[in-house]
Order: structure tokens, then sequence, then C-alpha cells
């Protein structure tokens, strides 16, 4: 809902085809949108229909012009629940997440402060965001995890190597987003495409030059796969990232219904092995990027 090219009128048609589409979930925060326009577009689209929903939200950052602050103090996880609670039009929310550490704050504070939402009732579990092992587990010693929101897709995989072992081991729930790489790994990107200015995909090296050329490539191939098993690349890419061990979810964003129909097209139904195979040979053709990817 902040991205380039999104309408009030698209946001809310794209949030009630949810209902037709069996979503369930919705996931936020509350630093999305100019002053909460995420939170209160889905309070408008889900109206009298908000207990057939899941939301979650997220609180310890916020946008101030083209910077993010983190702010994790316990005052304010405090006010900005309170507040995306007002806005959503609810008295709770089904899981809260700390959207980010902050290094000013122990995260034993943090964890402390939404232990204590979690025993008002004010959301129905606890989650973390872009954090450490080490991270999880010291707000594991002062609150339970219900649930791990990393970045996962094909091309960015690092949690496979600890985190999302380490939820494994202990039943947490792991929801990742950017299965699709921001569009990249959604077939919709041209070998000749421009970033407008408002579009932060043209500050990421994995957007230019060999990188993307290289991802591209991928996509061909991925594209040639899912074509022969009657499905699309975004809904290939979505169904090779729910079926990965220990992933619970994947979180696609939409601009549009048409889009967030597409990308529920990838539940429902498995890759077979010789398609994984595939894949899998794809993706060692194509290379780890060599490059930071954004976060």
């Amino acid at each position: 809902m902040t991205s380039p090219g999104t309408s009030d009128e698209s946001s809310l048609a794209t949030i009630r085809a949810c209902f037709e589409l069996g979503i369930n979930h919705l996931d936020t925060a509350y630093m999305y949108g100019r002053n909460g326009e995420s939170e209160r577009l889905i309070a408008k689209a889900l109206g009298k229909r908000r207990d057939e929903m899941v939301i979650a939200t997220k609180g310890g950052l916020r946008r101030e012009g083209d910077r993010f602050i983190h702010d994790a103090a316990p005052s304010t996880l405090r006010r900005q629940c309170e507040e995306s609670l007002r806005r959503l039009g609810t008295d709770r929310v089904e899981l809260y997440y700390l959207h980010a550490p902050d290094e000013h704050v122990p995260v034993a504070e943090t964890a402390g402060e939404l232990c204590r939402l979690l025993a008002e009732g004010k959301t129905r579990s606890v989650g973390v965001s872009n954090v450490s092992v080490p991270q999880l587990e010291e707000f594991a010693a002062e609150c339970p995890i219900t649930a791990y929101q990393p970045p996962y897709n094909m091309l960015r995989r690092q949690i496979e190597a600890d985190t999302l072992p380490w939820c494994r081991e202990r039943g947490i729930a792991v929801l990742v987003y950017w299965p699709l790489m921001k569009g990249l790994l959604a077939g919709k990107i041209r070998r000749d495409q421009t970033f407008g200015r408002d579009d932060s995909r043209g500050s990421y090296d994995l957007f230019r030059g060999d990188e993307l050329l290289k991802s591209l490539d991928l996509v061909d191939r991925l594209r040639e796969i899912a074509e022969a098993a009657g499905h699309t690349v975004a809904e290939l890419v979505v169904n090779w990232t729910l079926h990965q061990p220990g992933i619970t979810a994947a979180l696609c964003g939409a601009k549009r219904p048409e889009q967030i129909r597409e990308t529920a097209g990838g539940a429902g139904w498995r890759l077979t092995d010789e398609q994984l195979a595939e894949i899998d040979r794809a993706l060692a053709r194509r290379g780890t990027p060599q490059i930071d990817l954004p976060v």
C-alpha cells in the first residue's frame, strides 16, 4: 500500500478479494503507508467482517522522510500498539511483532513489554522480525515467540543456515516476506526495465547490470517449468517457497486484486520431484547473488 502505482480503491479491492480466495491472514505494520494508511485501509476494507481475518501488525520501527528509525523502547511499543489498534478499529490483533531490533534497547526490555501487551489481551500472540539467533534466544527468555518473520526467497536463503532451524526445533511458525523478491521472481520485470525515483528497487544492485540479467535468465527458465506444469512463474515461486522445510506461510504483497489472485494460485498443489530438481539446476546455474540483498 506504499508502493508506486497504488490507490485506495485498488488496495481496498485487493483486501476484499482475500475473502473470495480463502485468504484469512493480513500482515501490516505501524509504519506502512503515510500516517497509518495501511492499517486504516484494512479497517475500512474489513468492516463488520473483521473477526473473519487474522490480523498481524508490527511496532518498533517508524519512517521519518526517507529514513527508518528503530525505536523499540517499551513506551514506544505500547504507544504504537495502541495506536495501531485504533487505526484497525479493533481491541486486539491476533499477532503483534517486533518489527526490528533497536541497538539502543536491550532485546529483553522490548520482549518484556510485548509480553505485557500479550497479558493485557491487546495481542493474542507475539512475533519477531529481522532478528538473529542470539536475539531470538534473548527474546524467548522473556516472552513466548509464536512467529518469526524474515526475508526469504530463491535468491535470499540465509535463514536456512541459522534462524530457520532454530524455529523448526521449537515449533515456531515462520512467515516469510519478499517471496517474489520485490517482483523480480514474479516474471513481470523486463530486461530494459527502468525504475522511477519513487521506486526503491532502482537503488539495489540486484535490480541492475549483470545481477539483474542473471536473475532474468533464471526467471526465463522458471517460466518454462511453470508453463509445462500449467502455472505462472509467480505461482511456481510461491509454491516452491511454501514447501521449503520449516516455512509456514509466504507473505505476498499486492497492489491489485489480479495480483493477489495469481499469488494465491501458488497454494493448493505441489511441485513434483522432477520439477523441483529442474528448479535446483536452474538456481545452481544462476548462482548466489554476489551482493548484499535489501532488507
